[in-house]
């Protein structure tokens, strides 16, 4: 019987191609900023490398609950503070984003050289 899987969660950020450093440079200075949340595992934000402007946020967590629970945190709604936050100061550099949601069905580790 396996145990508990990872949850995925993927927020797909549509940045158009002038706005995809600013992107880049804002995830860089929150660097960490999720690191310390219970059952957080993993964050990466990737770069699309064809003619795609859709971003990905990719984060991988324990379960469910602790996705749900570092929404509710006020260093997640600090993060993603809106209009009465930062947007005057550093308006955003999405066009849209949606949220996926994924659980680890089948993993398969590097072997050892």
């Amino acid at each position: 019987m396996m145990g508990p899987m990872t949850v995925i969660r993927i927020n797909a950020i549509t940045v158009p191609e002038t706005r995809g450093e600013e992107l880049a440079r804002r995830f860089a200075e929150r660097a960490g900023a999720v690191d310390q949340a219970d059952g957080f595992e993993g964050f990466e934000l990737l770069r699309p490398t064809d003619d795609r402007q859709t971003w990905l946020v990719v984060t991988r967590w324990r379960d469910k609950e602790a996705f749900e629970a570092w929404v509710a945190s006020p260093a997640f709604a600090h993060g993603h503070r809106g209009v009465s936050g930062r947007e005057q100061e550093h308006p955003p550099v999405s066009t849209h984003s949606e949220l996926w949601s994924y659980e680890v069905e089948v993993a398969v580790p590097r072997s050892p050289a």
